[in-house]
């Protein structure tokens, strides 16, 4: 943590000094020193602007969740879907944003969340999908051939061996698709729908030369997407089995934690 936070400290002087010496216009370019002060002035409706965004990502996200890992095993157990829907879902998710949020304006009502949340529950199937769909196929070949040699059934081989495998890139996806559904949410915002989220609160006060209010909007999307990250990461260390394993061993060495 120390490294990154040094980086951040010594970029963000940086900035001050620039803005600074070369005279940079507010209008421009604010200084971190001003935007920390209209932040701090402001801090309610980022907040609100925050609670707003956040809800649509973590919608999109539990259910881009859902639907991804539903999907992988799909894939895994039939190839004749895997070869279809696998280039389809690589080339769906190269499509910009930016392109198709219209799309779902025009489908559902643009004053709703439903197109955010849509949104955001495709590019994050996409991520989980194909992920997961690879950590079900490329189990150990090891693995495999001592599970058969028990003459194990598949839904032994997918719950002993598959499902395990798969754990590790299913957290994998979870921590880049954390972020990502945040940056759709707010960048989805900037298209219509409610007009008290991350994304408007950029727009609109960029549209009238509010820099510095503007850049405090981004500075919540970017502690949005920092929280969404920590918690898939806390998640990853509460479910990954090494971590329980080294609990418990430090419990039974705690005196205060034995049991008669």
């Amino acid at each position: 943590m120390v490294p990154p936070l040094i980086v951040g400290v010594l970029f963000v002087g940086t900035w001050e000094i620039i803005v600074r010496v070369f005279d940079i216009q507010p209008f421009l370019l604010p200084a971190p020193s001003s935007i920390g002060t209209t932040l701090g002035d402001n801090w309610n409706k980022v907040w609100d602007a925050m609670v707003v965004t956040g809800a649509n990502a973590l919608v999109g996200l539990v259910f881009g969740v859902i639907s991804g890992v539903a999907l992988s095993f799909v894939l895994m157990r039939f190839n004749v879907v895997n070869e279809l829907v696998t280039p389809l879902a690589v080339a769906l998710n190269a499509i910009p944003i930016i392109v198709l949020v219209p799309v779902f304006n025009n489908m559902f009502a643009s004053t709703t969340e439903v197109p955010r949340r849509l949104m955001v529950t495709l590019i994050v199937s996409f991520i989980v999908l194909l992920n997961v769909a690879k950590g079900l196929r490329q189990v150990s070949a090891t693995h495999m051939e001592l599970l058969h040699s028990y003459a194990a059934s598949p839904s032994e081989i997918l719950r002993k061996a598959r499902i395990p495998n798969a754990m590790s890139y299913l957290f994998t996806a979870l921590k880049i698709a954390a972020p990502v559904a945040v940056i759709t949410a707010f960048v989805s915002e900037y298209f219509g729908g409610s007009q008290n989220g991350l994304g408007y609160g950029i727009t609109s006060n960029a549209a009238i030369s509010r820099t510095a209010a503007s850049w405090g909007y981004v500075v919540g999307a970017c502690l949005l997407g920092l929280a969404f990250y920590l918690a898939a990461v806390i998640l990853e260390r509460l479910a990954s089995p090494s971590h329980r394993s080294t609990k418990q061993q430090a419990r039974g060495l705690d005196p205060g934690g034995a049991t008669a």
